[in-house]
């Protein structure tokens, strides 16, 4: 009579797992189209569908999508039901793909300087693991 409850757990966890993934990109999404539509709004930002080539500018963007990435994979860290590193991971590899498809999108669209997209991709290792170790720390401590 286990059987039922393994297999049970097993689909608990397995959910459990998508959502902690899921939510970090759902929650790093809002923010980061949010920030986006605040700064247009402000027009500090040119129209959407505007290129975009000022330095500068560049650097914000990438200052707060970064920001918003250790925020995603710390949410990843802290919601997943084992094995937080990994769950980080598998984040990090779903963002990188997305993150070098972008980048290539944006090569052919012509919407700015070509280091941004490259180091927004790049960025996805390097904040994925300080958000994971941050998230671990919390879940260690009981928090």
């Amino acid at each position: 009579m286990t059987i039922p409850l393994t297999q049970q757990g097993t689909r608990s966890t397995t959910g459990r797992s998508i959502w902690s993934v899921a939510a970090a990109f759902i929650v790093v999404f809002i923010l980061s189209l949010g920030t986006d539509q605040v700064l247009h709004v402000m027009k500090v930002y040119p129209p959407w569908g505007e290129p975009m080539w000022s330095p500068a500018l560049n650097l914000l963007a990438l200052s707060y999508r970064c920001v918003f990435g250790v925020l995603g994979s710390y949410i990843t860290a802290r919601l997943a039901p084992h094995s937080p590193m990994k769950h980080v991971w598998i984040g990090a590899a779903i963002g990188f793909v997305l993150s070098a498809a972008g980048a290539i999108a944006g090569m052919k669209m012509n919407l700015g300087p070509v280091w941004y997209p490259v180091l927004l991709a790049l960025s996805v290792v390097p904040t994925s693991w300080i958000g994971g170790r941050a998230g671990m720390r919390g879940v260690r401590a009981g928090v």
